[in-house]
């Protein structure tokens, strides 16, 4: 007979053995053969029932202990930047291990959500209790979803606020987190589809009123999981930064350098200076100064403050908040130009000649005091001849010699002939209570020009200093356009009776040109709005492909350092490249420069539409009390489901369902772009002009539904659908009636709010 061991020794050896811990196993270790086996199975049985151990499948292990191979999901990484992960199979009474993740540098980057199958080691006396090694990352995190909770007598549902998105989530009783009916709410996947055919989630997180004015960007930030809160430690460092003195700088506090920026505007970050040029070698030039804040002094590599900024790429503009890179104590105060405040910069003096053409530049790491920090608008009227109290004592010795090198740059810009368009921005001006007052075009001063103009000159003055130093940096690169789109530019200026000449290498100024052409018709939004289709999106790269759109070689962002990570990247790599001191770029930043360019590019991506979304949102707040209006517009897009109009007096856009037009079949040519009513001829394409009637706004969405009231000034067909139609040209169209039935019964008869790429 066998020696059954004791309930210790068996708990013993599977916590040694935690990889062999089968009912086998444990019988051959102990030598356990033939009936004793029965008494084996029984203790094992009083194990589990005392909760000793947790039978899985057919092994059993304790439960307070992990298996050596488990899966993982990745959390967000911490202050210190390291990575931990939560397993996903935990059935222990105590409190949750801390799992240390350690990426080797082989490893693929793991995100927050990540799921990764992991090799454990335990690790008692560290302050986390188990080490992980990545075997593979086996998928992602469940799905998310923003919505508004509909309570329901089983629990609820989640109607998802994203325009593009049409299934709704089913919520049991005990997952809805207390949530109340019509709240604004976050939930996550919970299983697969259950018997009503929709996924379920549960809540894990109430956001509160979706109605009420400032939670328009709040539901944009949690949409695109934009970063909204300072770690402790973050801020904590912020708050101990102490204001830089003059040492290891050169003292530019006798510089009457001024910052110019909105008039809501909460940082100033540049700030500029500009005189005649004395040197006889440079007739009727200017000396131009631009001075940026220091941030690169405060925010240090590998710092608590560097990896959220690096975190968050950049910081996010709404219309009734930001969502800044740097906690306040920087971005508002330390590294803010205030007027009169001595502030570290890093700064640029270029040299151009009478056409515009730079002809030198050097960069100083400095401290600076701006003399005044001024708007746009105020400089303007200073400068056309209504000085106010403050720009009065200023005109003669900085507001005109000023605009004196601004003008010698637009000579040198025309020459240049970077891409021209002439795209309209909007403002959207709120209320205290955050309620939308008025949608408005922002106005286009030689003042914003003048500013623009000096920070591009700024920056094309860094890619050159880096690259003639054989330094390191991310340039800010811009392809030329596709050769499909530039393609489907030539089809739509040629509809339009212009012409984009073929086989050539393509320039800005042949852009120009059409554009040239097209300004003062009916076609000139048409052509604006298709060029700017054409182009590329803008990125970071480590390697220089140029600057199509600014037609420039050498292009690099150094003048936002407070707001976008890339230009901390640039002043580092000056610190570097100067020898200023030891916090400019590290060898683990070189290293993984191509990485960052990568991150930082998405991150840009991801607040630009998050930007947006809230502008669409605002937009069908504003118009939701002028449902049933009148509206001039033009279309701005086609699609399968409909065509999208861009609103004349507000810029907002919205949709006209294909449903909605007549009663007859569309055919969509998405290379054409248009949209052909097959009994009457009808043509809808992008630039035409429309009138429209607003059927539907919905704020939550920011979807704005129109009915087709007339094309090109000509009033819809009415009782569209009937065979043997003339169609507005005069043609008869006939209809084969059972290809066309076939194709109608095929097309999904409902609105897709989405934008058209």
């Amino acid at each position: 007979m066998s020696r059954i061991p004791s309930k210790a020794e068996i708990l013993d050896w599977i916590s040694a053995n935690p990889t062999h811990t089968s009912k086998r196993d444990i019988a051959k270790a102990f030598g356990i053969k033939g009936a004793d086996r029965i008494d084996l199975k029984r203790i094992l049985k009083e194990l589990e029932a005392e909760g000793h151990l947790q039978k899985r499948k057919k092994t059993y292990r304790d439960p307070d202990q992990l298996p050596p191979v488990t899966v993982l999901q990745v959390k967000a990484p911490n202050e210190d930047g390291d990575l931990y992960g939560r397993p996903l199979e935990w059935h222990g009474e105590g409190v949750e291990p801390i799992i240390l993740i350690l990426p080797k540098a082989s490893d693929p980057a793991l995100g927050e959500g990540d799921k990764i199958l992991a090799k454990l080691q335990a690790v008692p006396d560290q302050d986390h209790n188990y080490e992980a090694r990545l075997i593979r990352r086996i998928g992602t995190s469940a799905k998310r979803v923003l919505g508004i909770f509909r309570a329901g007598s089983e629990g609820g549902r989640i109607v998802p606020i994203d325009k593009a998105a049409s299934t709704e989530w089913t919520v049991a009783p005990d997952a809805a987190k207390d949530a109340r009916d019509g709240e604004l709410v976050e939930a996550e996947q919970a299983g697969p589809k259950g018997r009503l055919g929709l996924p379920r989630a549960r809540i894990v997180e109430r956001l509160g009123d979706p109605a009420a004015p400032k939670a328009v960007s709040l539901i944009a930030i949690h949409q695109h999981g934009i970063p909204d809160r300072f770690p402790d430690k973050v801020v904590a460092e912020a708050d101990a930064a102490k204001p830089m003195g003059l040492k290891g700088r050169e003292d530019l506090r006798e510089l009457p350098l001024v910052t110019i920026d909105p008039a809501d505007a909460r940082d100033h970050d540049d700030a500029c200076f500009a005189h005649a040029d004395d040197d006889p070698r440079n007739p009727g030039g200017h000396v131009i100064w631009v001075a940026i804040a220091d941030v690169a002094a405060y925010v240090r590599p590998g710092s608590a403050l560097d990896r959220e900024a690096r975190k968050r790429g950049n910081s996010s503009y709404f219309p009734d908040r930001v969502v800044p890179m740097l906690p306040d104590r920087l971005s508002g105060d330390l590294c803010s130009l205030h007027e009169g405040v001595p502030r570290a910069c890093l700064a640029v003096r270029m040299q151009v000649d009478a056409e515009g053409h730079k002809i030198g530049h050097k960069f100083v790491r400095g401290l600076m005091r701006s003399v005044a920090s001024l708007n746009y608008a105020e400089v303007q009227d200073a400068q056309d001849g209504s000085p106010n109290d403050k720009t009065a004592p200023l005109l003669e010795n900085v507001i005109k010699p000023l605009f004196a090198a601004y003008k010698a740059l637009t000579k040198a810009r025309a020459a240049r002939e970077p891409l021209d368009l002439d795209l309209p921005e909007r403002k959207i001006v709120l209320d205290d209570d955050g309620h939308v007052t008025s949608v408005a075009f922002r106005d286009r001063l030689d003042a914003h020009k003048l500013i623009e103009e000096f920070m591009i000159l700024a920056n094309v003055s860094a890619a050159e200093t880096l690259i003639q130093k054989r330094s390191p940096l991310l340039f800010r690169v811009h392809e030329e356009p596709a050769p499909e789109k530039l393609e489907a530019l030539r089809e739509t200026a040629r509809a339009a009776g212009l012409n984009l000449a073929k086989g050539q290498v393509l320039q800005t100024r042949h852009l120009n040109a059409l554009l040239n052409h097209a300004a003062g018709t009916d076609d000139a939004e048409l052509i604006n709005i298709s060029t700017l289709r054409s182009m590329q999106q803008a990125y970071y790269n480590p390697e220089n492909f140029g600057h199509f759109g600014l037609a420039l070689r050498n292009y690099a962002h150094f003048t936002s350092p407070i707001r976008r990570y890339a230009d901390l990247i640039v002043h580092r790599s000056l610190i570097s490249a100067h020898g200023w001191g030891n916090d400019g770029l590290s060898a683990e930043e070189i290293e993984r420069l191509e990485e960052t360019a990568n991150h930082i590019s998405d991150t840009e991506r991801r607040s630009m539409i998050a930007e947006r979304d809230t502008t669409d949102r605002y937009l069908a707040s504003y118009l939701s009390e002028r449902v049933g209006n009148e509206f001039e517009g033009r279309i701005s897009g086609i699609a399968r489901f409909g065509a999208f109009v861009k609103l004349d007096e507000t810029g907002a856009d919205g949709l006209v369902p294909v449903r909605s037009i007549g009663r007859e079949f569309f055919h969509f040519d998405p290379q054409a772009g248009t949209l052909t009513g097959s009994d009457t001829g009808l043509t809808l394409a992008i630039g035409q002009r429309v009138t429209v009637r607003l059927t539907q706004a919905a704020p939550v969405t920011g979807g704005l539904e129109l009915e087709l009231l007339a094309l090109e000034n000509a009033p819809m067909p009415t009782g569209g659908g009937q065979r043997g139609r003339r169609s507005p040209a005069g043609r008869t169209v006939k209809r084969k009636a059972a290809k066309s039935k076939h194709k109608a019964a095929k097309v999904k008869r409902k609105v897709e709010r989405k934008r058209p790429k």
